[in-house]
């Protein structure tokens, strides 16, 4: 949801996370390349390697949001026509939940965040990039556009998080419009999803332990 603060989110939260550890993904309107693929292709192409941390500002899901607002998109998209049918949300619906099953299945934790932000606060956020120039560069026209699209998004919101939820990826939605909150929100359940891993220091075997020692006695013999 535009304005709902995921820059910022994701900027506080990660602050005390290792850079080399982390990479954060921010996908915009596709590109021809991109089109040239289906729906789940560029963000596959993303995803984080083992033993990293992925974010994702916005993805796949918006697929079955803007997409779904705006059918015209889909018809600029190139999937054939005789398989853009009726059900083709559903059919999205599904793809998503397979894909997040085999992620899981391959190793991939997944957790999935709805900042939930009232058309009240929005409006102040938008209006706050206006009157203020350091901000200015955060207001883009189109996002007025949108918002005459309020309920049609919310109607799609319900539906993809109904239709998506699992207990491999599940979503958590959080109220956006005190941002401290929901800093808080979404810290505490990464917090808990590291700890519910019980990771550790990789343990050092018997003969490594030798080399160790050997080198602490060469360095403690030398000047």
């Amino acid at each position: 949801m535009d304005a709902a603060g995921k820059d910022g989110a994701i900027s506080h939260v990660m602050s005390g996370v290792n850079p080399q550890g982390c990479q954060v993904y921010s996908f915009k309107v596709p590109t021809e390349t991109e089109l040239q693929h289906d729906f789940l292709w560029r963000t596959t192409c993303s995803l984080p390697e083992r033993g990293h941390i992925g974010i994702f500002n916005r993805s796949y899901y918006e697929e079955v949001l803007v997409v779904r607002v705006h059918p015209k998109i889909l018809k600029n998209e190139k999937t054939p026509p005789s398989l853009v049918g009726k059900n083709i949300w559903d059919e999205r619906f599904e793809d998503i939940r397979c894909f997040e099953r085999h992620m899981s299945r391959s190793g991939t934790v997944i957790r999935k965040f709805f900042l939930h932000l009232s058309k009240k606060e929005q409006k102040q956020r938008f209006l706050a990039r206006l009157e203020h120039p350091e901000k200015n560069w955060k207001f883009s026209a189109a996002d007025i556009r949108e918002r005459k699209y309020w309920d049609d998004y919310q109607d799609a919101y319900e539906d993809m998080i109904r239709n998506t939820a699992s207990e491999e990826a599940p979503w958590y939605v959080v109220p956006a419009d005190n941002k401290w909150f929901t800093r808080l929100v979404v810290s505490t359940v990464l917090v808990d999803t590291l700890e519910s891993l019980k990771l550790s220091y990789p343990k050092v075997d018997a003969a490594t332990r030798k080399e160790l020692e050997a080198a602490k006695k060469e360095l403690l013999g030398r000047k």
